[in-house]
C-alpha cells in the first residue's frame, strides 16, 4: 500500500486496495501456471497466449548482435520466456539463485524444457557479453532495487529509484538491441499477450556513464508506462525505492 501511495497519489485508498487485491490473484494465477507449464505445448496455448509485436523481436533478432529482453515483474514474466522458448525462440534469463537449492534447481528445469538457460545474477556478466556476440537472446528482469555501484539512480514514477544498470552497459558496449518485452492477461481477450515493443534507441553523447544513465532512465520510463497500463499486474509487494541517494531520508 505504501508503494501504491507514492506512484499513484491520485488513486483513492479503495481504489489502491483493489490494486492490491488483483495482485495477489495474479500471483496466485502464476503459480498456478508455473505448476502447468511443463504440459504446455505449441498446440494447447493457441488459444491461451498469443503475440503482438513478434516483429520488433525478429528483427533486432535478425541484426545478430544479440538481443536484451527488457521486462519485469510484471504480468505472467515466469510463462513469458517459457512460451517464447515453446515457440521456438530458446533464451536465457539473468536470475537470482533461490536460497533453497532443491527448489532452485527444480524451478530452473522447468524454465528451460524447451531451450532455455539461467544466467545467474552473481557471474552473469561476462556471459552476457559472450551471448551477445553470439547473437542470443537474454531477458533481464529489470525493475527490482539495487544498491551501488549495481545500480544507479533514476525516477520511477516520480520518486528516485536505485536501478540496474547492467542491460545498460551491455547493450551499449555491444551494441545489442533492447526490446521491451512483457507477457500480460489481457481480460477483454480472456487470455496471455506476449507483447514485444520496437527496439529502444540508444543515447551517443560520447560520455560512457551519462549514457548509461540515460538509457537505464529510458528503460525504466518504459517499465512504469507498462506498469500505468496494467497495475493489478506488477509486483508492488517489492520495495523498490529502498535504496534512497546519500543523505536522503528512507521511504519506508
Amino acid at each position: 500500500m505504501r508503494n501504491l501511495e507514492l506512484a499513484m497519489p491520485e488513486v483513492s485508498p479503495e481504489g489502491r486496495e483493489r490494486i492490491l487485491r488483483l495482485v495477489y490473484r495474479n500471483l496466485g494465477w502464476q503459480l498456478a501456471e508455473f505448476c502447468r507449464m511443463e504440459r504446455y505445448t505449441p498446440g494447447n496455448t493457441a488459444g491461451l497466449i498469443r503475440y503482438d509485436g513478434l516483429e520488433h523481436f525478429l528483427v533486432a533478432q535478425a541484426r545478430e548482435k544479440g538481443v536484451l529482453i527488457l521486462t519485469g515483474h510484471l504480468g505472467a514474466w515466469e510463462l513469458s520466456s517459457f512460451y517464447h522458448s515453446l515457440m521456438g525462440h530458446p533464451m536465457g534469463m539473468v536470475i537470482r539463485r533461490l536460497d533453497n537449492g532443491f527448489l532452485d534447481g527444480f524451478v530452473n528445469r522447468s524454465r528451460c524444457l524447451h531451450g532455455n538457460r539461467v544466467l545467474h545474477k552473481d557471474d552473469f556478466a561476462r556471459g552476457l557479453i559472450t551471448a551477445m556476440r553470439q547473437g542470443e537472446t537474454v531477458g533481464i528482469l529489470m525493475d527490482t532495487n539495487m544498491t551501488p555501484p549495481q545500480g544507479v539512480f533514476v525516477e520511477f514514477f516520480g520518486h528516485t529509484a536505485c536501478t540496474a544498470s547492467g542491460l545498460a552497459r551491455v547493450a551499449l558496449k555491444t551494441g545489442a538491441a533492447v526490446v521491451p518485452g512483457f507477457l500480460l492477461w489481457e481480460a477483454a481477450e480472456s487470455r496471455y499477450v506476449l507483447h514485444f515493443g520496437e527496439p529502444l534507441p540508444m543515447p551517443n553523447t560520447g560520455d560512457s556513464e551519462a549514457d548509461i544513465v540515460a538509457l537505464t532512465q529510458r528503460c525504466t520510463s518504459v517499465i512504469e508506462s507498462w506498469v500505468r497500463r496494467y497495475p493489478d499486474q506488477w509486483l508492488w509487494i517489492h520495495r523498490r525505492w529502498k535504496t534512497r541517494p546519500p543523505g536522503v531520508a528512507g521511504i519506508y
